[in-house]
């Protein structure tokens, strides 16, 4: 239980505590209204509270680029929803800053009339930070690691297992009220001195945030020649690797950002310069070959947003589109433009799963490329150098995602494998689960469904089942000859069962409609009250029928014993993913040697369905009635 002052006073008020800025906002434009110069000190609080905003999310966001450091990380432990929920409100610290900041201009008017520039403010801050703020800052650190300070404040601070730029700022309000202090003299003492000014105080606290989130940014981008060339800022400077031994000796390195002051307390880690050396020297075996690569692909421009290097936050709960998202629309587009020239797939996330690495990698291609035939070739060109990179680092199964797999795009992964034949990596479609968790959904007393996209791939292979089940499937399809063909597979004792039709009112008495072929709203009216709409449709159709009920695309959720997972996969809820994803990884969990692509085969639909189970994996209910 915390102690007093360990709780943020506007805890409660949730997104509204942004309201605070309220106040500042007003006296800006009360000051705009009445003829003053919009450059005023309560403008400048308010810049830099959102510049300090923009450093922490870049930081992270950099933190968060796999593709760029995953070799470089200091922790290797992947980032978990337990965490990014612990540390949702890391800005309250910037919010009371900004309060503290209003409250000194106000007992102190004259810090609004500060020039421009003064040169010898750059001396006075300095020498007041080292000679103040980091042995204050050294004191107060080691203090809240005593029993009771560490017990009810200090610990939600190293809470956190993995350091990410947002945990600089992740501690208690007591903590803050501190540190604020700490910020704040060398800033106010400067200023009475008389050689403050704006540029000198937008420097300092500017700079002093780039420092922070340089030692929690778990990744290591110091460069050690230059602590050998000049020794002395071993002393001076702090490093990534340098803050991390902190995290795991808590009794070492409590400096702000100058080792010195651990130098003269007794409690520099003596493994610093050992750890920082290696981690520079060895970042290319650092890192740690995956098991499993799940292949996706970006769906549409603000989709791609929602990916952890962007806004942890957003990419840590189901997709949707949001309207902060839209200013980046632009960033977006020219992104796509970059991408089509050169680019290939890229790290996106990782989690452990049984000892082993799971890793998603993203085709840098968005959904609506996949149906643009001058882009086929291109898009085949991406997945093979994929598929061959993962063959030579020694993945082990790699699953085609969503359109990835598409059959007219390259077989359902049939054309990689006939191309490279002496490929040691598996190529897996996932799609035998996808029909087996769709199959699962259909309650055991139905003797009738409608099926449409029914001479696809999953259509196919569910029709097939279906019919040995003795239930009657009916087969929208236009084209005999494919429907002959599906109906020549079955047993000469159910082919009676598949039956073709080629309109939606063949179903207007059917209340079971698996759909694998998108349909409209207008499409949607031939289902009887009280239908259910079972899906592997991508996208999901819209839920237009308030009678009717709507399943989701068939997920499963992970085993509970995941860990570093700090994503949802696209619409996903937390710990889901979609079927084919769970297929991969069940296919990599079992160690089966197959490739599987090209059709399902309808005899391992169940075997993989009882594997699945048998690992850990759970479906999620998709029954949801449209209100």
């Amino acid at each position: 239980m915390g102690g007093p002052l360990s709780a943020w006073p506007w805890e409660r008020l949730g997104s509204f505590k942004y309201m605070l800025y309220a106040p500042l906002v007003s006296k800006i434009v009360y000051s705009r209204y009445y003829g003053e110069s919009m450059v005023n000190i309560w403008c400048h609080i308010f810049i830099i509270s959102m510049l300090r905003c923009l450093i922490y999310q870049g930081w992270s966001t950099f933190s968060n680029m796999l593709f760029l450091n995953r070799n470089k990380q200091i922790f290797s432990k992947g980032l978990d929803f337990e965490q990014i929920d612990k540390e949702w409100d890391w800005d309250n610290f910037i919010i009371l800053q900004a309060i503290m900041s209003s409250v000194a201009c106000y007992l102190y008017p004259y810090l609004g009339s500060l020039p421009l520039w003064n040169g010898n403010g750059v001396i006075a801050i300095t020498s007041l930070h080292v000679a103040v703020s980091e042995p204050l800052y050294y004191w107060a650190h080691k203090a809240f690691h005593g029993i009771y300070l560490f017990t009810h404040y200090h610990s939600l601070h190293h809470s956190s297992a993995v350091p990410q730029p947002f945990t600089a700022g992740h501690a208690t309000f007591l903590e803050h009220l501190v540190f604020t202090a700490i910020i704040g003299i060398p800033i106010l003492g400067c200023c009475l001195l008389g050689y403050g000014s704006i540029s000198i105080i937008y420097a300092y606290v500017l700079a002093f945030d780039m420092l922070r989130c340089l030692g929690h940014c778990n990744v290591e981008i110091v460069p050690y020649q230059m602590f050998e060339i000049l020794p002395i800022l071993k002393y001076i400077i702090y490093t990534p690797t340098y803050h991390s031994l902190h995290h795991k000796d808590m009794g070492t390195n409590f400096c702000l950002f100058m080792p010195l002051f651990d130098a003269l307390g007794n409690t520099l880690n003596k493994n610093s310069w050992e750890m920082y050396k290696k981690s520079c020297t060895e970042s290319v075996k650092n890192g740690r070959i995956p098991d499993f690569v799940f292949l996706a692909h970006v769906v549409d421009l603000t989709s791609a947003l929602h990916v952890p290097f962007m806004f942890r936050s957003y990419s840590s709960i189901p997709y949707s589109t949001r309207i902060f998202l839209l200013p980046l629309w632009p960033i977006c587009f020219f992104s796509m433009l970059g991408m089509w020239a050169k680019s290939k797939a890229f790290l996106v996330s990782f989690y452990n799963l049984r000892g082993r690495l799971h890793q998603t990698w993203a085709v840098p291609r968005f959904g609506f490329q996949y149906f643009l035939p001058f882009c086929a070739k291109g898009i085949n060109e991406k997945i093979e150098e994929a598929i061959l990179r993962a063959d030579k680092l020694g993945v082990k199964v790699i699953s085609l995602a969503a359109l990835n797999k598409n059959e007219a795009l390259n077989g359902g992964g049939t054309l990689f494998v006939n191309k490279h034949p002496t490929l040691k990596v598996r190529v897996v479609h996932g799609n035998t689960l996808t029909a087996a968790v769709t199959l699962n959904e259909i309650p055991k007393d139905v003797t009738e469904v409608f099926l449409t996209g029914s001479t696809s791939k999953l259509g196919r292979a569910i029709a097939l089942y279906l019919c040995h089940r003795n239930v009657r499937v009916l087969m929208l399809t236009t084209s005999t000859e494919r429907f002959k063909t599906i109906q020549k597979e079955a047993h000469v004792d159910f082919q009676k069962n598949l039956i073709q039709v080629t309109k939606y009112q063949a179903a207007n008495n059917c209340k079971t409609w698996i759909v694998g072929k998108w349909i409209t709203g207008a499409e949607q009216k031939f289902a009887p009250p009280g239908t259910h709409f079972h899906q592997f449709v991508v996208p999901p159709i819209f839920h237009v029928r308030k009678d009717c009920t709507y399943g989701d695309l068939a997920a499963m959720r992970l085993p509970e014993d995941v860990e570093g997972l700090g994503c949802c996969e696209y619409t996903m809820e937390r710990g889901v993913v979609h079927a084919c994803h769970a297929g991969g990884v069940v296919h990599s969990l079992q160690g089966w040697t197959n490739h599987e692509v090209g059709p399902i085969d309808v005899d391992k639909i169940d075997q993989v369905w009882e594997a699945a189970l048998k690992l850990g994996f759970r479906p999620v209910s998709s029954a949801t009635t449209q209100t």
